[in-house]
């Protein structure tokens, strides 16, 4: 199994952080891109994260999932990159799964990939300008191959919900009971 977590400044850490360490604890490898030539992304909490390599050198190919992090900067320019909208397009037009959480399914939307139902940050929903928005009425909204959830609070809710669709029921029991995360359903 192989995820993409694309980091742009001004991603949101605590989402990105989550969604990275849930899944290597599910030992499911995880790249982490950046949209620029330098490999530290600054965050924005001022937090520097160290990529691990550049969203020009991966394939839709080689992916089973990509997952973007929310943060308004880091998402305005997910949905600005056009490597990033194109390895989206490419992947729902292949049925891959893909994941956004808090505002990042505005990127997912200006790719033309979010479904109808889905969910978001509180007020990104008037950003997105489309039907379907589920609110509060689950952490995790799934619509075909699309993920979405709300924010930093439901991260974790997020990442496991990913790793039992990659990896099964027993992967995501054994690291949601791990990391004593017994809110997720």
């Amino acid at each position: 199994m192989k995820v993409l977590v694309p980091l742009a400044q001004g991603f949101e850490e605590i989402e990105a952080v989550s969604i990275i360490d849930i899944l290597r604890r599910a030992e499911i490898e995880v790249l982490v891109a950046s949209l620029n030539e330098n490999s530290l992304v600054r965050g924005a909490n001022s937090i520097v994260i160290q990529t691990d390599l550049h969203i020009k050198e991966v394939s839709a190919k080689e992916l089973d999932m990509i997952v973007l992090p929310g943060g308004w900067d880091g998402t305005y320019a997910l949905a600005d990159d056009i490597n990033v909208q194109n390895l989206l397009k490419e992947m729902d037009g292949k049925g891959q799964n893909i994941a956004a959480i808090c505002a990042a399914p505005f990127a997912l939307n200006k790719a033309g990939v979010l479904k109808s139902k889905y969910t978001c940050y509180p007020s990104v929903e008037d950003e997105i300008k489309r039907d379907g928005y589920q609110g509060d009425l689950s952490m995790v909204v799934e619509d075909e191959n699309i993920m979405t959830s709300r924010g930093p609070a439901t991260a974790i809710c997020f990442a496991l919900a990913i790793v039992k669709k990659l990896k099964g029921q027993e992967s995501y029991e054994g690291i949601k009971s791990g990391v004593l995360a017994d809110f997720c359903s």
